[in-house]
């Protein structure tokens, strides 16, 4: 079994290094070159029909790129496992794990009105790269301010961060595991008797916002996306699990994650950017390029951009703000839950310690059908 597990390791490292002259990594281009490629991709489409002819280039080669189209054909199957429940001032937080397919855990809260309606929103969280950030406060805060605002969020780890160290996070297929978690994440809240399929978000900051964009691009059941601090047309992630499979480009196409987030329309989407990062130029580059793509589906007012040319690359209370405003309007939620004349509070919140929101302790242990470690999960993939 050893030599087997060793065997498809090796197979699938050879494969995606003979792809890696199609990676686009880190800062891919210069912001002069981006500036320019900007502009030559807006010569290859000049109308509705020659764009969603790009766009499905574009989406395939996503697909593609990362072989999420060999991922295992699972309908259901959550199998969810529920720890802790913890009840707070106008929301409640369960303890949760998900199996993502059979021995493999997708680790976090869910977080929940306390007096929620027969239907309810729902929004995926995902975090960026910090060990432990789903537990850390600003994630606690923003999740609890959405569900008492009206909303169930599902906050789950990344790839071998906190729980969901079944894995390392620089494995080869980072992107396909995180992004294949994220639409298993989805598909369990679509599953809920509790939740309205057409009020579905998705939010993350750095690494989450690539995991925001990336999904929503390929996933139309995503309906309102809110990517923070990363949107960027020369950055192009800096980690495996953004860029280390070849979903920007192959032998017959060149795009960038500009390009890959303009795919939501003509769903709302709101950008936030800042000025310390990748994402300083946004009111000049980015978000102009997208609106000219909302602009062929006559949904202009569907997309925005909150700049913040004084701040850094974080999902700070300034960003969340916004982002509960944009997501109140667009998926109905009860903002007045958080608002008083001076803006959002998120003064109600509990800042919980990091274990109690953990879902695997000595009394509920991780199931002894987890698969553990990299090439074990690999092999158990039979990626081509």
């Amino acid at each position: 079994m050893r030599k087997v597990v060793l065997f498809f390791f090796i197979a699938l490292t050879v494969a995606i290094n003979a792809q890696s002259e199609m990676l686009c990594t880190g800062k891919y281009w210069t912001e002069d070159e981006a500036n320019l490629v900007m502009k030559d991709f807006a010569k290859e489409w000049d109308d509705l029909a020659s764009w969603e002819r790009r766009s499905e280039v574009i989406r395939s080669g996503i697909i593609s790129g990362m072989k999420l189209n060999q991922m295992p054909k699972i309908e259901g199957n959550f199998n969810p496992i529920i720890g802790r429940k913890h009840t707070f001032d106008g929301y409640v937080v369960e303890n949760i794990a998900i199996e993502s397919f059979p021995g493999y855990f997708i680790t976090g809260n869910l977080y929940r009105p306390a007096n929620p309606d027969t239907k309810n929103a729902a929004i995926l969280s995902p975090h960026g790269h910090m060990a432990d950030k789903r537990l850390k406060e600003d994630v606690q805060a923003r999740c609890a301010t959405l569900a008492r605002m009206g909303a169930i969020v599902f906050a789950y780890d990344m790839v071998g961060y906190a729980e969901s160290n079944q894995t390392t996070h620089k494995m080869p297929i980072a992107l396909l595991l995180q992004t294949w978690n994220s639409k298993r994440v989805l598909e369990y809240l679509l599953s809920r008797s509790d939740v309205d399929a057409e009020r579905i978000g998705m939010t993350g900051g750095s690494g989450g916002g690539t995991q925001t964009f990336v999904l929503t691009a390929i996933d139309d059941r995503i309906k309102v996306a809110v990517p923070t601090v990363q949107v960027s047309a020369h950055f192009f992630g800096g980690c495996v699990c953004e860029s280390g499979m070849p979903i920007h480009k192959s032998t017959a196409h060149q795009t960038n994650n500009v390009e890959i987030a303009a795919l939501c329309a003509p769903r709302p989407m709101l950008l936030i950017s800042n000025g310390s990062d990748w994402t300083r130029n946004t009111p000049r580059i980015e978000y102009p390029y997208i609106q000219k793509v909302y602009a062929l589906y006559n949904a202009e007012h569907k997309v925005e951009n909150v700049h913040l040319p004084a701040e850094k690359h974080d999902y700070g209370y300034s960003k969340r703000a916004a982002a509960y405003t944009f997501l109140a309007y667009h998926l109905k939620l009860k903002l007045g839950n958080v608002t008083v004349t001076d803006g959002v509070q998120e003064d109600f919140v509990t800042i919980q310690p990091e274990n109690d929101l953990k879902v695997f302790t000595a009394d509920n242990p991780r199931p002894s059908n987890a698969i553990i470690g990299d090439k074990a999960i690999i092999a158990h993939l039979n990626l081509k």
